[in-house]
């Protein structure tokens, strides 16, 4: 049976072919932490009754708004969520039948025949999913843009959980930036062996708050991982992103390169 556990946070990034695997994100939260609006994309598996029907690829497509009910819109429920976004609705209408094929095959296979990213759409994202937040596969045309989404996510993660009461008993909650991408990225290493992050295991001081990570390896079965992250949160983390509450500023401590 799944582990459905929300407060683990699990990326597996295959630099060489532009995709990184998660557990624990999803669409609200992918869509939320990217650092530019989504405005179309061509929805290869869902179940959204909605979106504009194309006569050339025979799919459905959403606008900003569909987009904006599809946030709000339980889509693991979906089963299979998969779709890959467009700059102009044109480029549907000139996308050839073997492009069309390469694109059916993503949503049907969850990976790429060849670079799953068309000049015609100029897309900047192939989105698989399967059961929505558990596992996801995401293409990114550039990594540094990986690095500035999951720089907002974990912030957005941990904010739900940092609700402090002030001595009145009015909840307050505080405002964490985002992480800058340098710092992601200082991870890289370690996010190609696959790293977890617990927010379950954060720590607060007075002057700042600590996420650990542990290296886990590569999972495309994410039962497989939370056993294998159960074995691993014994010993010490890996790693740390750590945010200053006086400075306002992140940085990353790496303890240990790599796990055996």
């Amino acid at each position: 049976m799944k582990n459905d556990s929300n407060d683990i946070l699990y990326t597996y990034m295959q630099a060489s072919e532009r995709f990184v695997l998660f557990n624990g994100l999803n669409f609200r939260e992918f869509v939320h932490s990217l650092p530019y609006t989504l405005d179309s994309i061509l929805l290869l598996k869902h179940q959204f009754d909605g979106g504009e029907y194309n006569l050339n690829v025979l799919l459905e497509s959403a606008s900003s708004e569909d987009i904006a009910k599809l946030v709000k819109e339980n889509v693991r429920a979906y089963g299979d969520f998969c779709w890959v976004d467009f700059e102009e609705a044109e480029g549907l209408d000139e996308l050839d039948g073997r492009e069309i094929a390469e694109l059916l095959y993503l949503g049907h296979a969850k990976t790429h025949l060849s670079p799953p990213f068309f000049r015609k759409l100029n897309n900047q994202f192939v989105y698989l999913a399967q059961d929505d937040g558990w596992f996801n596969k995401i293409y990114f045309r550039s990594l540094s843009t990986y690095y500035m989404m999951l720089g907002r996510l974990i912030p957005l993660k941990l904010e739900p959980l940092k609700v402090e009461r002030k001595w009145l008993g009015i909840r307050k909650k505080k405002e964490l930036t985002a992480i800058p991408a340098e710092i992601i990225s200082s991870l890289a290493h370690i996010l190609g062996e696959g790293l977890a992050f617990s927010f379950r295991d954060v720590k607060y001081t007075r002057t700042k708050i600590e996420i650990p990570a542990w290296v886990v390896g590569d999972y495309l079965n994410m039962d497989e991982m939370h056993d294998d992250f159960s074995d691993r949160v014994i010993y010490e983390p890996d790693a740390f992103i750590i945010f200053n509450r006086k400075e306002k500023v992140w940085e990353s401590v790496i303890k240990n390169a790599s796990s055996s």
